[in-house]
């Protein structure tokens, strides 16, 4: 028998250790929920920035966006550290550098100084959007990877809505005002600050968990590797085969470094195209408009701040009820079909809220809606959001996690996440500025993407539903 059907074999044994695989796949999912957090908190602070700095919509934009670059650097430098130092190191870091730019952002004394914290957050963000889902990958036994893989999205829109809850709950208390003063501080600075929590508790779990057993082999831990496999894929494995298997993997391939990336008609491989396409698609979308900006959309259209803050809130769970939808389907039904059910979902829905917000009126800061386009408007917003989370919002994830082969997998994504972050920079940076020249028109941009997105992933992405790791090509 060979090393391959051995470990198929093992795979059709009943599995015990689906516990502890949920614990440490959890675990590093509290990464995604790091990301998820940081990133989307300044939904609720937009409005204390600008009048604490009294800076303008162009100006919001670059301090909103600025994570985004840290957080491009910090996606295409993750594979590299972690392939030298380990998932678990570089999962650690991570966790400083969330605590870090929360306590900073949270006492800027100047706008710039705020963008300055927020890259470093951003750089977090970017190392969690690629470790995550990597360690997940490799400890996940390949029956239950696409459901273990989900956990990273599920703890992102998890972190997306207790950020949004928090941001609320703080500025009740402050008297409904962002600006209001909570212990001496204003409550938008309380909203970035309580992110150092959630990152200490990243750092206390991240040295509690195995290191992944790939790496421990590419750096000659054999015992510890050993040990692990037998702890994350049962009694019935044979350690020896398994561990054979992955060297003589290792032994074909080298180091995954950005020129193995090279080498198809158009530059890069095919698969990295599509890797590339799939990050990019999922932002263009301009998902990241609603968690980062709902708060002052709604208030354009003359929603109260309060109501605003609380809108944001719903539909963080709107998106975590779509995310357990595709938990749910994600292994049974496939990533593919769910992929373009989501993309035909958005496009209607993002067509819709572009015919709503077409009868705004008035200008400037005093911009209003008729009522029945306003409700058309957040009932579109929000099935939007469902049709992300149940398809584009855990598929994108969940496949650039297992979809590149293994000789080029940690560099292949972090190509991936970084293309993913710059095209999350390009849309949020332009949002103000886009919305305040012609919100109608923004969202039909958006719409013309979610279309685009159905063509390419019927033309270029492959199933990858049950195939091992080992067998990704």
């Amino acid at each position: 028998m060979s090393v391959t059907q051995q470990s198929v074999k093992a795979e059709a044994q009943p599995f015990d250790r689906l516990g502890f695989v949920i614990f440490i796949t959890a675990a590093a999912a509290l990464g995604g929920f790091l990301f998820g957090y940081d990133s989307s908190v300044i939904n609720g602070a937009v409005s204390g920035i600008q009048g604490r700095f009294a800076v303008g919509d162009g100006v919001t934009g670059l301090i909103v966006s600025s994570a985004l670059l840290g957080s491009a650097v910090g996606a295409a430098l993750a594979g590299r550290f972690a392939d030298r130092y380990g998932r678990i190191r570089v999962m650690k870091a991570a966790a400083v550098l969330f605590g870090v730019s929360a306590v900073g952002s949270m006492v800027p004394f100047a706008a710039w100084d705020l963008a300055c914290w927020r890259v470093l957050g951003g750089a977090a963000i970017g190392i969690a959007s690629v470790i995550a889902p990597t360690y997940i990958a490799e400890v996940a036994p390949t029956r239950y990877r696409g459901r273990l893989a989900s956990f990273q999205q599920a703890a992102i829109v998890l972190g997306i809505a207790i950020s949004q809850l928090v941001n609320w709950v703080l500025a009740e208390a402050a008297g409904g005002d962002t600006r209001g003063q909570l212990l001496g501080l204003e409550a938008w600075q309380w909203m970035l600050g309580i992110c150092v929590v959630p990152a200490v508790a990243y750092f206390v779990l991240a040295a509690l968990i195995p290191e992944s057993p790939r790496f421990l082999i590419s750096a000659g831990r054999l015992d510890e590797a050993r040990s692990v496999l037998r702890e994350v894929e049962g009694g019935a494995i044979d350690t020896d085969a398994r561990i054979e298997e992955i060297q003589a993997l290792i032994a074909a391939d080298h180091r995954p470094q950005l020129r193995d990336l090279f080498g198809g008609r158009f530059g890069l491989l095919p698969i990295v195209w599509a890797g590339i396409g799939l990050s990019v698609f999922q932002q263009l979308v301009g998902i990241n408009v609603i968690f980062y900006y709902s708060s002052i959309l709604w208030q354009s259209v003359g929603v109260d701040q309060s109501s605003s803050l609380l809108i944001s809130f719903s539909s963080s769970i709107i998106n975590i009820v779509g995310t357990v939808i595709a938990i749910l389907l994600v292994d049974r039904i496939g990533r593919k079909p769910l992929a373009l059910v989501g993309s035909v979902g958005m496009a209607v829905s993002l067509a819709t809220a572009a015919w709503a917000f077409s009868y705004a009126t008035g200008s400037g800061d005093d911009v209003s809606v008729p009522d029945l386009q306003g409700t058309v408007a957040l009932v579109a917003a929000n099935a939007f959001v469902l049709f992300f989370a149940l398809s584009w919002g855990v598929v994108v994830w969940v496949m650039l996690g297992e979809m590149f082969p293994n000789r080029i997998r940690a560099a292949a994504l972090s190509v991936a996440a970084s293309a993913q972050w710059i095209a999350n920079w390009v849309i949020t940076v332009s949002f103000p500025s886009l919305s305040r020249w012609n919100l109608s028109a923004t969202y039909a941009i958006y719409a013309a993407f979610a279309l685009g997105s159905v063509f390419f992933v019927a033309r270029f992405v492959k199933e990858t539903k049950g195939v091992r790791l080992e067998d990704m090509g």
